[in-house]
């Protein structure tokens, strides 16, 4: 049997691995991603930022690299964690990735990328990602659903955009005739089967 400081060194460097891999995330991420240890999380967090290994903002909730500066923070990264929680339970694999791809994951014995793509950055994503052979599944983020008319990516799962509190719209080209007051009807049902039964974040 496992004593208590083995399963603490654990979670605390899984806890580490992912701050450092992704560079900047949110505290209720985290407690999503260590569901019911919220106590034991912001103990490893403590510890952390008074070592130095992380920087953490009780006020905003960040939580960064030691390396990660405000002015060089990657606020895409935070959106697409949050699409790779709806993923958490059935992905074997995830990390980030290279722009304009911002996290990899193997799930469902599939690889799918998470695209984050900010208005006005369409043309540049196309041409970056158009050009990749034989490409994974994408899962493109984006601020607006209006962007999608101007987006022609190989190889895409389906769309979505992401709330400040983490609250996610997933929905596919063809479903933008269905908008109203620019919200998304239906989710494309691949991506509807993939998402975990609740999308709150609480």
């Amino acid at each position: 049997m496992k004593t208590r400081d083995e399963i603490y060194s654990k979670e605390a460097s899984e806890l580490l691995r992912i701050i450092t891999t992704y560079r900047i995330l949110t505290y209720k991420q985290l407690l999503r991603l260590f569901p019911g240890r919220s106590k034991k999380i912001q103990a490893i967090l403590k510890g952390f930022g008074h070592q130095g290994r992380i920087l953490y903002d009780t006020e905003t909730g960040i939580v960064r690299s030691a390396d990660e500066s405000n002015e060089a923070s990657d606020m895409g990264m935070i959106d697409a964690f949050w699409v790779l929680l709806d993923f958490i339970k059935r992905a074997e694999y995830h990390t980030a990735g290279e722009f304009p791809v911002k996290i990899s994951l193997f799930a469902d014995a599939e690889m799918y990328e998470i695209v984050r793509i900010c208005a006005g950055q369409e043309a540049l994503t196309n041409h970056a990602l158009s050009a990749v052979k034989d490409p994974p599944r994408r899962i493109i983020i984006v601020d607006l659903p209006s962007q999608v008319a101007s987006i022609n990516i190989p190889n895409t799962a389906g769309f979505c955009t992401v709330s400040s509190d983490g609250e996610i719209e997933y929905y596919s080209k063809g479903s933008i005739n269905n908008m109203h007051n620019g919200q998304i009807d239906v989710p494309p049902s691949e991506l509807r089967a993939a998402k975990l039964p609740n999308n709150k974040r609480t």
